[in-house]
């Protein structure tokens, strides 16, 4: 043990016993130095691949934890592992400041338990009960846990949610009476809770200075000159115009495929080819935090990026029209409102199976292209036409039907967990 300050711990593994019950051998004291479970030879805990061939080659990760010099306790966290790490069976999301007596599990197989020294516990291999815990005076972190829960509240608890849930309670009503601020304040709450869902999946630490960037670029291109570039480009060159006259569902679907997909999801995509090109020139711990280095950075970039896009869509064009459209049939200004209110709601919160899963779907092919150089062009080939693809067919779906617009929506949906849970599997050195 490199810190003689630190407490004793042990890990143990795990083995069936069907004589005696199951036993558990000590595998490695803990000290301050990492130490990552894995296939690979090279981790300090080596699982053997001829038996749990389930266990990804760099799986898990326990390290010390310190405050300002301080020890604070043991955590450990999974490494994007492809089958997960659970801690008492429950499946772990980034990582987990370790008690004693935790059980930890690596995919199916193999097992460990984390035992500190001189806990008021049996130390039998033998017994791998957890006794109860007895309560033998009372203390003012007992009667008062808010002051000893210390980062756990922050990481753990979803603390920092629910204020930000609080805070935007208190600035709807607030804002009632005023439907243009209410209606921002509303969406970008459900942006942001649609979007720390994806974020929560993908289960990698990104700085959300770098993220709300990203946001605020698309923003701010869908409102400068440039826009109307990619319009002259994808609706005067290509046929991205839908046509006015009566058209079956199929010439609608080839102009939705240039005018909606192909154009939207590229300007979408240049923040992440953006970060691409700034990472280039950052150190290798920078680039994996800023830049884009694998496809969850992809991912994550680009599903912020399409936030901007949706909100500015949202809120400038669809809300303002409809208020308009309604207005011009006869209805009075508080009807509009209304109605675009009813627009807004499930548009922002379907970017979750709408953008955010076209843009983060296609962001997941640019960072795969990182990984495989030697087929970049083919890679982003495919992603760039399937994520348009998918684009075009929700846009055509409402003209189609519901029940379409659904289908297509879980579709575009599964495709994106589906590319989350793929690269959540990958390494930085090896696909």
């Amino acid at each position: 043990m490199d810190n003689p300050d630190l407490p004793i711990a042990f890990l143990k593994q795990v083995y069936a016993d069907p004589r005696n019950g199951d036993r558990a051998e000590i595998v490695m004291t803990l000290g301050d130095a990492v130490i990552t479970l894995g296939r690979d030879p090279s981790c300090e805990i080596a699982i053997d691949i001829q038996i749990f061939g389930s266990v990804s080659r760099r799986h898990a990760e326990i390290r010390a934890v310190f405050d300002r010099d301080r020890f604070i306790g043991w955590e450990i966290c999974d490494l994007y592992s492809a089958n997960g790490t659970f801690i008492n069976e429950s499946l772990l999301q980034g990582c987990h400041m370790l008690k004693h007596g935790d059980r930890i599990r690596l995919a199916n197989a193999p097992q460990f338990i984390f035992e500190l020294e001189n806990c008021d516990v049996t130390n039998s291999d033998t017994n791998l009960q957890r006794p109860r815990s007895q309560i033998t005076n009372l203390t003012l972190t007992k009667l008062l846990p808010i002051f000893s829960t210390g980062n756990e509240l922050w990481k753990q608890a979803y603390l920092l949610p629910g204020v930000i849930t609080v805070g935007f309670v208190v600035i709807m009503f607030a804002f009632l009476g005023q439907p243009q601020l209410f209606n921002l304040a509303i969406s970008i709450y459900i942006s942001l809770a649609a979007y720390y869902f994806v974020y929560q999946l993908c289960g990698k630490n990104k700085p959300w200075w770098v993220i709300l960037g990203a946001a605020f670029f698309t923003a701010a291109i869908v409102k400068s000159p440039i826009l109307q570039i990619f319009l002259w480009f994808f609706y005067q060159v290509l046929p991205g115009t839908v046509p006015t006259q009566q058209s079956n569902l199929f010439n609608v679907l080839i102009a939705m495929f240039f005018g909606a997909g192909l154009m939207e999801e590229l300007l979408k995509s240049l923040p992440i080819f953006g970060l691409w090109l700034i990472g280039l020139r950052l150190s290798s711990k920078w680039r994996s935090r800023v830049g884009i280095s694998e496809p969850l950075d992809g991912i994550l970039i680009g599903a912020a990026s399409a936030i901007g896009f949706t909100l500015t869509e949202t809120l400038g064009l669809y809300v303002p029209n409809i208020i308009q459209g309604v207005a011009d049939q006869g209805g009075n200004l508080q009807m509009g409102e209304l109605t675009g209110l009813q627009l807004l709601i499930p548009r922002v919160l379907g970017s979750v199976a709408g953008h955010m899963a076209y843009s983060g779907y296609f962001g997941y092919f640019i960072g795969l292209s990182i990984l495989k150089p030697s087929l970049r062009w083919q890679i982003l080939a495919i992603g760039y036409l399937s994520a348009s693809m998918l684009h075009a067919l929700w846009n055509t779906s409402v003209l189609a039907s519901f029940w379409f617009l659904a289908i297509v929506g879980c579709i575009s949906y599964a495709f994106l967990v589906a590319a989350i849970l793929k690269a959540k599997s990958y390494k930085k050195t090896k696909i």
